[in-house]
């Protein structure tokens, strides 16, 4: 036979084949992880076997479907799936090298796979490919993982659910603990799972809905087997003075200490601060084994790589004052720096990759809570996620046993494999700001909303502060949800509201690194016809208002001690003198020279300080949209349909000004090419000759 046509041989997408097999292997994963008793956060896989049909050789061909490398179950869906041909898997029981060289099967799994599409195989794929059992669940369930770490867990295993359950020691993930599960498995036909040492669990059963209620009654046995057994107060009792403070109190102090710690988390790389005061965290910060515990880190491979090895913890209770929390938390930085140095030095190998970082991923606070750091919003907030999980495991081992986690060198071996280096340099360049909290006032329409998006669009997460609450709220939910922006009501004229907003985006983000002064209004009027309470408004919301977000925003920045940006959105007008608008001018006037005056004190804080001056931004402009439109078109003589193109016609470039244009100005100046400019205007006015500056 002569192929002329590939189209003969169609490639079966991912999830095709026996009908409902991969549909309902997504449907159980879905289920099992939307529940964080089961599992963390892109956590533990599923797997289903089946048969399809080849689609060259028209023959059955036996597969399986199993959850690709860095899917989350509680998400998943059939693109996240990975197939592969169940012979081919087989097959590599014969050629496995051993375990000194497992690592390499894992490129071996690619010649396994059946068609195009669909995820990369994860490290995981021998367990349930090796495994005689049509589905199998992997998971991390606190309460598994605390039988796990007990330093009797075997015992306790066969305590809590007699054969049904079996024990495995500890091993890396990879191929040869697939094929001592699949061994296990084999030896004990009466058991519906296994406990794996030091990590979590895995389940199987003949159907999906069996290896689902398999996979829970192990997970609620568990959970009940540690409630009744289990000695109250694992942690030991509460040390007087390091309770929780009152909510208010604990937020402000929150939000006081957040910037010191996001910038001495940041030393090494930047990062993106996310704050946790659940009463699991709270709990655990006040008890006198916080620090023997916290010492002892975290087990689960999926905790550790989140969370590093250990915590920083805060030794001073939330009586003490600021400046002794901050000098102390400097001080165990430095202590902390040097102990991680250590054990990379202590554990690494010739071909060990670098070391990627000496800072904490947690910091504990007794009284206040927990922070947690990572590139974006959602890594920091999953690394907080996942120490609470390793807070419940540490709970239930302790409760009945002794909280034993795997050994150093094992997580070393983990943090530093190979495999787990491979994946972090496969993942995609940073945008430009990733990393970078923007702080836009005036955020819910006009220019504020343009400058929202794009720096979210170049990857910093934005505070969309607006006096219209529900303009910021929908900005923000147009730009992504809470892990991309947060909405924040504020009135800049007023110098609580400014810092009640600045406690938000701290709490949210971790700090702040770009102020955008962009809130505004105009009044076109004479001189004469100018009223008091005219002049107050524009200065109280321009003049002031700037000066007030500055103000908070410079505390802020100094505390952080990573530098940042200021940017004021002044105006064409603050440099031109036009009609009828007296209040508006002076106003951007003052704002104009505000960015001078900053950018000349913040400087040796790294802080720059620069502005935009734009004008005629007529279409999307909330200010023109407002009333200003109407009255400049009035004092020109135009129709106001018209006045963007008849600002566009006295321009040297004869073009109209859009909010997109004066974004495009902020995002050039916080980009990074322009590190050494301060104390600049851009003119964004299509060209103005009047408004030169000089």
């Amino acid at each position: 036979m002569t192929v002329t046509d590939s189209a003969s041989f169609p490639t079966p997408p991912p999830g095709s084949g026996t009908p409902d097999v991969a549909a309902e292997l997504v449907a159980r994963s879905n289920r099992l992880g939307a529940d964080p008793r089961n599992t963390n956060y892109a956590g533990g896989n599923t797997s289903a076997k089946g048969t399809a049909t080849d689609p060259v050789t028209q023959q059955p061909v036996d597969l399986v479907w199993v959850k690709g490398s860095g899917g989350d179950l509680g998400t998943l869906t059939a693109k996240g799936l990975a197939v592969l041909r169940q012979d081919r898997l087989n097959a590599l029981v014969e050629v496995y090298p051993g375990v000194d060289r497992e690592d390499e099967m894992v490129a071996a799994f690619d010649f396994c796979l059946h068609g195009k599409g669909g995820a990369a195989p994860s490290i995981d794929t021998a367990m349930h490919g090796l495994v005689d059992a049509p589905h199998v669940d992997h998971l991390h369930p606190d309460s598994g993982i605390a039988l796990a770490t007990a330093a009797d867990g075997e015992k306790l295993t066969a305590e809590c659910f007699g054969d049904r359950v079996v024990w495995v020691p500890w091993r890396r993930p990879g191929f040869q603990l697939g094929l001592d599960i699949a061994r296990m498995k084999k030896d004990n036909p009466q058991a519906i799972g296994v406990i794996l040492g030091g990590h979590g669990i895995t389940a199987w059963g003949d159907t999906s809905e069996q290896c689902e209620a398999n996979s829970l009654e192990i997970i609620r046995t568990a959970e009940l087997f540690l409630a009744q057994n289990g000695k109250p107060e694992p942690f030991g009792p509460v040390v007087p003075g390091f309770e929780a403070l009152p909510e208010g109190a604990r937020r402000q102090r929150a939000a006081a200490l957040a910037p010191v710690i996001r910038g001495l988390a940041s030393t090494d790389n930047p990062q993106v601060g996310h704050f946790n005061d659940s009463d699991a965290v709270l709990e655990f910060t006040a008890r006198a084994r916080l620090a023997e515990l916290a010492a002892l880190g975290t087990s689960c491979p999926d905790h550790f790589l989140r969370t590093k090895v250990r915590p920083l913890v805060l030794d001073l209770p939330p009586s003490a004052s600021l400046e002794e929390a901050t000098t102390r938390l400097r001080e165990l930085h430095l202590t902390y720096r040097e102990d991680y140095a250590a054990y990379y030095d202590r554990h690494a190998q010739p071909d060990s990759p670098p070391m990627r970082g000496a800072d904490p991923a947690i910091v504990l606070v007794p009284g206040v809570g927990m922070f947690s750091f990572g590139k974006d919003k959602q890594t920091a907030r999953v690394a907080g996620e996942f120490y609470v999980n390793a807070i419940n495991v540490m709970r239930g081992a302790e409760a009945v046993s002794t909280y034993a986690p795997i050994d150093e060198s094992e997580k070393f071996r983990i943090e530093y494999w190979a495999l787990e280096e491979a994946k972090l340099q496969r993942q995609p360049k940073p945008k430009p700001l990733a990393t970078r909290i923007a702080f836009v006032t005036g955020g819910g329409s006009g220019i504020g909303k343009a400058i929202a998006h794009r720096l979210a669009a170049e990857g910093a997460c934005v505070i969309v502060a607006d006096l219209d609450l529900d303009a910021a709220e929908t900005v923000a939910n147009e730009i992504g949800g809470p892990d991309q922006a947060k909405a924040v009501g504020a009135d800049v004229s007023d110098g609580a509201a400014v810092e009640r907003a600045m406690q938000q985006a701290v709490l949210a983000f971790g700090g702040v690194d770009l102020v955008v002064n962009n809130a505004g209004l105009s009044i076109s009027k004479p001189l004469l016809e100018t009223t008091e309470k005219d002049w107050d408004l524009q200065h109280d919301v321009m003049a002031k208002g700037s000066f007030l977000v500055s103000r908070a925003a410079a505390k802020i920045l100094i505390d952080q001690a990573i530098g940042g940006d200021i940017v004021y959105i002044s105006s064409k007008n603050s440099v031109f003198a036009g009609p009828n608008n007296v209040a508006y001018g002076a106003a951007k006037a003052d704002q104009a020279h505000q960015v001078r005056l900053l950018a000349a004190e913040l400087g040796e804080y790294g802080i720059r300080v620069n502005g935009v001056n734009p004008d005629g931004v007529v279409r999307g402009s909330g200010i023109f949209a407002k009333g200003w439109g109407a009255q400049r078109a009035a004092v020109y003589g135009v129709p106001e349909s018209e006045l963007g193109a008849f600002y566009a016609q006295r321009t040297l470039l004869k073009r109209e000004v859009l909010p997109e244009h004066v974004a495009a100005a902020v995002f050039a100046l916080a980009a990074g090419d322009l590190s050494l400019t301060t104390g600049l205007h851009v003119p964004v006015d299509a060209g103005v000759a009047a408004a030169f500056l000089r």
